[in-house]
């Protein structure tokens, strides 16, 4: 089968390397699924590496970071290319320990097949000549792809490398494949203990952040015995039910999950995102709140008796929530991510994410100061917590919203009739503002300016000069206060 396709610099390549020149991967399989595609691996045939740069060098930049493993990378006009070489897997020998349990060997004059069999999933084991178009597909990949299927090149090495378990639910949810279910017996047995934090946060954020709907990914790390495995609190979930009362969405299977209304959350907030044009890291921030917000649920569940009926309750879940992310937080060695810092702003997220909702309840009496004190909760991410709020409310159906609804909009409009912003809550007196009214450095200082900060939140100032008069009057209340004693 031959493909029609083009792209900058192909006829470069192929006067520079002939019939010998493929691309490979994503895009061979997103050229078949009818899906642009900016980014073409390539692989060239019986060429030593060495040859290869030399023939490369006079067109463009050579970059030799993955030289010891075959790869390199190739910039022409603003435009990289990752080149590699035919690879096989080896045998790794006993003593060498790893997240893998074979080694990688680039052979430049190993049949193009046999590369092609090392990969994981069929609809990524397929090539594409450059030359001519000529597809080269020995494991039923083009099939696949149109199939809208994930199946395993090669079963029986599939578990020398963990992390493919993982990968298998990020190319379900960002692909929308279905996945094959022999995988999942396979993958039952595989030990995901050897994986690093840092390989597993990737797949996690790539599921997240790629996905139109996040929640297939999340599920198959269930079904692929991964949940359990990597992220346990998250797996209790599973095994715990909300009211149906006041969560009436249920799973497939009829149970009102906290895990389902979880993945619907996720989806929302994915939505969410995109309607207020999110930034990458904000938009992790987000996801990974919705990911969370009730992930202290189980340990809080509780029955009470409530207007005549057994209410399913989880009273403070919110505080156990927050705690239980920074510990996830902790132990994933997520911190900052895009210039944003997820290690402080997602469980403040968790920690009030029903405020909004509070607050909603007693719009008709609420004042400034409870926004700028909240303001001040969430360190100034109160338009995150809007869209969690609104993700959160949302994630009670699977239907994924338009637009935002009344209440998020509430929210808004009040935040800028305001004009209660990030700045705004910043606190106007500092310690140096205090030296010349007498009162050095210490815990009396210490005091004053968290007694000032508290009257600004509370409105009761909104300028430097006139936060001055107050700590003067704080200052004069204080020295008469100890002279009486």
């Amino acid at each position: 089968m031959k493909l029609d396709f083009d792209f900058p610099h192909r006829s470069l390549l192929v006067r520079l390397f002939d019939e010998d020149i493929y691309a490979v991967g994503g895009y061979v399989r997103d050229l078949i699924r009818g899906v642009p595609s900016e980014d073409v691996d390539l692989l060239i045939t019986r060429h030593p590496l060495e040859k290869i740069i030399e023939k490369l060098e006079p067109h463009g930049r050579v970059d030799l970071v993955g030289k010891s493993f075959g790869i390199i990378k190739f910039t022409l006009e603003n435009k990289t290319y990752d080149i590699a070489l035919p690879r096989k897997d080896i045998p790794k020998p006993a003593e060498v320990m790893g997240h893998k349990d074979f080694l990688i060997q680039a052979d430049p004059f190993l049949p193009i097949e046999k590369d092609l069999e090392r990969r994981d999933f069929r609809c990524n084991s397929m090539a594409l000549r450059l030359k001519d178009g000529q597809l080269i597909d020995p494991f039923g990949g083009a099939e696949d792809t149109r199939a809208g299927l994930i199946r395993l090149t090669n079963p029986a090495a599939f578990p020398e490398d963990p992390l493919r378990v993982l990968r298998v639910a990020r190319f379900a949810s960002v692909l929308e494949f279905s996945v094959d279910p022999a995988i999942y017996e396979i993958c039952k047995g595989i030990d995901l203990g050897g994986l690093s934090v840092e390989r597993i946060n990737e797949e996690l954020f790539k599921i997240l952040l790629q996905s139109r709907l996040p929640s297939r990914g999340l599920e198959e790390l269930f079904r692929l015995s991964a949940l359990k495995k990597l992220y346990p609190e998250l797996y209790a979930l599973t095994l715990s039910l909300h009211d149906p009362y006041f969560h009436p969405e249920k799973d497939e299977h009829g149970h009102h999950t906290v895990w389902h209304h979880t993945k619907l959350t996720v989806d929302q907030g994915q939505r969410v995102a995109q309607i207020a044009s999110l930034p990458p890291g904000k938009r992790l921030a987000l996801l990974l709140a919705c990911l969370f917000h009730d992930v202290g649920k189980p340990k809080t569940a509780d029955w009470e008796f409530k207007k005549g009926r057994m209410v399913l309750t989880n009273n403070c879940h919110d505080l156990v929530s927050q705690k239980m992310t920074l510990d996830f937080l902790t132990r994933y060695r997520i911190f900052s991510w895009e210039n944003c810092d997820l290690r402080e702003i997602v469980p403040l997220l968790v920690r009030w994410h029903h405020r909004l909702s509070e607050l909603w309840q007693n719009r008709q009496v609420v004042t400034k100061k409870a926004f700028n004190r909240l303001m001040a909760d969430v360190h100034g991410e109160i338009e995150l917590l809007i869209y969690l709020d609104q993700a959160d409310r949302a994630g009670r159906r699977v239907r994924l919203i338009e637009k935002f609804d009344r209440q998020a909009l509430w929210f808004k409009k009040k935040l800028a009739e305001w004009n209660i912003t990030r700045e705004t809550i910043k606190p106007l007196i500092l310690g140096r503002d205090l030296i010349p009214l007498g009162v050095q450095p210490g815990p009396g200082m210490g005091k004053i300016l968290k007694k000032l900060y508290e009257l600004q939140l509370e409105a009761a100032f909104e300028t430097k000069e006139e936060g001055l008069r107050l700590a003067e009057e704080l200052i004069k209340k204080e020295r008469s206060r100890k002279q009486k004693e």
